[in-house]
């Protein structure tokens, strides 16, 4: 009879039965058993610098594949480091498998190396959390984990794994492997609130439709886009849901940018919001006039209501749902209103547009980042990371890719330091696709290091440095709040981050001057390697996302 290890089990299980071929870790003495399975069975492991990034690049595959990311970690401060990691794919509702070493179970209360009570550091911030004590339970545990991290409303689920249970060798009976993935569930609405919703959807005469991150985990765009054709609603897509229809839709809004979603919310009859959360940066509902019929669509029942009473609550996938209103919507033609609504955007942002067209120096950066648009173009993956950084690349990045402009540090942690991450994991994930990490300078130290991890790995990202010298919306935040002459903590210097990257291995340039922008990004794609651009750009420019983060900090 063949025996088999507990940590060959887990490579077996991931490869034989989830057809997971890529793991995010960093090594660790818990877990020798587990990355022995790796090799064992083909399964490539993408080492990193820091636990964070092995969570932040797994959560970042869920979205660039559609796949249940997976990353492992080692006991103790190897969970620790990745804390940060499971707790924004919490909030962002991204489902992702954390395999995890722990203390033998043997020395329970001894002083082990590494001891420390993990389920209580996790339980908060993930949606299911266990440990597995029978080597020959792996694979059924395992079961559980990928069920409860895709199931309804996805998320980060914990395992812990001792290595009295690793190192051990069972018969492969014993231990037997489910002949196929976890089942994937989900309800439907009533067909009576099918019908109510359609009814208000059909009488709209100027309907918004907002789509969120439900969306792209839905991977909903066939559904979503005979959706919008029959209807001829005019939407915005965001968060993970963007890019199911591409940005030059006709009927997309992201030509006017977050000036179209604030108007289109203010002034629409009807609001569509699917997949997307009433949260802060919607000023939790209080935005959407009392007027305005709203139509919810969300796999959790729970958001239906949340902050702002729902007029028609359809429960559900995003994709079955759309499915199921379909046969029921009217063919209509709203031209006037999206006429009228781009008309009122233009004004508010001529001005912008006028910036993005003309040199200045220093660099303004939504003018670094139409450059940057102009010579990469609309085939590629944009990742964004920092404050107003974020700000400038979601309007002026536009991308034919699903998850084609991904602004990393706006969920509800406003998770600084993501980019890095979640831009190799694109670029793992679409290797055929450029990708282009737009980074403030700030955000750019958290995971820097991780530029070593590209170099091993050949992951070759381009990274532009959108260089204020300063933590830019805090640095205007407190110019608001306290004056110019008592900055805290907010300002940073000039700093040669490409040569640090150059010293891994990568391609550096340091660009002053805007005629050198496109230049320095098109060698930068033409090195090969990992890169970074380091531009100096307008230390006093602000976006109009900072009061919005001012006023919700500020206190009355």
């Amino acid at each position: 009879m063949t025996n088999i290890s507990g940590g060959h089990l887990v490579g077996k299980y991931l490869k034989e039965v989830e057809s997971v071929d890529t793991v995010f870790c960093l090594s660790g003495g818990h877990i020798e058993a587990i990355l022995d399975s790796f090799t064992e069975y083909g399964i490539r492991a993408i080492d990193v610098r820091h636990e964070q990034a092995a969570a932040m690049m797994a959560q970042a595959w869920s979205v660039y594949t559609g796949q249940t990311g997976v990353c492992l970690v080692t006991a103790g401060p190897g969970l620790t480091n990745a804390l940060t990691g499971i707790a924004n794919a919490f909030l962002d509702n991204a489902p992702l498998v954390v395999l995890c070493g722990r203390h033998p179970l043997r020395d329970d209360l001894k002083g082990a190396l590494q001891e420390i009570n993990q389920m209580d550091l996790v339980k908060p911030i993930t949606k299911w959390s266990a440990t597995c004590f029978e080597t020959k339970r792996i694979p059924e545990y395992l079961t559980l984990a990928f069920r409860h991290a895709a199931e309804g409303r996805p998320g980060p689920v914990f395992l812990e794994l001792p290595p009295d249970i690793l190192n051990i060798k069972v018969p492969l009976d014993k231990a037997p492997m489910p002949t196929h993935k976890a089942r994937k569930y989900t309800v439907h609405p009533d067909d009576w609130d099918l019908k109510q919703a359609a009814e208000v959807i059909n009488a709209a005469k100027k309907p918004l439709f907002l789509g969120g991150s439900g969306v792209g985990l839905s991977c909903c765009g066939i559904a979503l886009n005979q959706f919008i054709e029959r209807s001829g609603i005019p939407f915005i897509l965001m968060n993970y849901g963007r890019g199911e229809l591409p940005d030059n839709h006709p009927l997309s809004l992201w030509d006017i940018g977050n000036v179209g979603i604030q108007l289109g919310i203010t002034q629409a009859d009807v609001l569509i919001a699917v997949g997307l959360r009433f949260n802060w940066l919607l000023q939790s509902g209080a935005i959407i006039p009392p007027q305005t019929k709203v139509i919810r669509i969300d796999i959790d029942p729970h958001e239906i209501d949340r902050n702002r009473q729902a007029d028609v609550g359809l429960v559900g996938d995003a994709s079955s749902v759309l499915n199921q209103l379909l046969p029921l919507i009217k063919r209509a033609d709203h031209g006037t209103w999206i006429k009228t609504l781009r008309a009122a955007s233009n004004a508010f942002i001529d001005p912008e547009l006028k910036l993005r067209a003309s040199p200045s120096s220093p660099i303004h950066p939504i003018r670094l980042v139409a450059q940057i648009q102009k010579v990469v173009g609309d085939d590629a993956v944009y990742v964004v990371d920092g404050g107003d950084t974020q700000y400038f690349g979601l309007v002026g990045f536009t991308s034919r890719e699903k998850a084609g402009v991904m602004a990393t540090a706006s969920g509800l942690l406003g998770c600084l330091g993501t980019g890095i991450p979640f831009a190799m994991s694109a670029k793992l994930a679409r290797p055929d696709k450029k990708v282009l990490l737009l980074q403030g300078d700030g955000s750019f130290g958290f995971n820097s290091m991780e530029f070593d991890t590209m170099v091993r790995h050949n992951i070759p990202v381009v990274c532009v440095v959108n260089n204020d010298t300063a933590w830019g919306m805090i640095k205007h935040s407190q110019e608001l709040s306290i004056g110019c002459d008592r900055l805290s903590c907010s300002e940073l210097g000039e700093r040669h981050y490409e040569k640090m990257v150059e010293g891994l291995g990568g391609y550096g340039e340091f660009v002053t001057k805007d005629e050198d922008i496109i230049p320095a990004v098109k060698r930068a794609f033409e090195s090969g390697k990992p890169a970074c651009i380091n531009v100096m750009t307008d230390p006093t420019v602000t976006s109009p996302a900072t009061p919005l983060f001012y006023q919700a900090l500020k206190m009355e």
